[in-house]
């Protein structure tokens, strides 16, 4: 298990747990950050992460990616 951002790109990922507070969590989990679903890291630039959940890409910076683990 470790953190989103540390994920390589292209790479798909399972979401094992999603981290935070209760406002946090529920924010990412309604992008689609739910455990056990199928991500891939699409690009990095200066820490911020372009994701593709559910055939939907969705940007984070790294201290949400920090908060997902995979």
């Amino acid at each position: 298990m470790m953190p989103l951002s540390m994920a390589v790109i292209g790479e798909k990922k399972r979401v094992i747990k999603v981290g935070g507070k209760d406002e946090v969590r529920r924010f990412l989990q309604n992008l689609g950050f739910v455990e056990g679903a199928e991500i891939t890291v699409v690009s990095e630039l200066s820490g911020n992460m372009i994701i593709n959940v559910k055939d939907t890409r969705i940007a984070i910076d790294k201290s949400m990616a920090n908060r997902i683990m995979v």
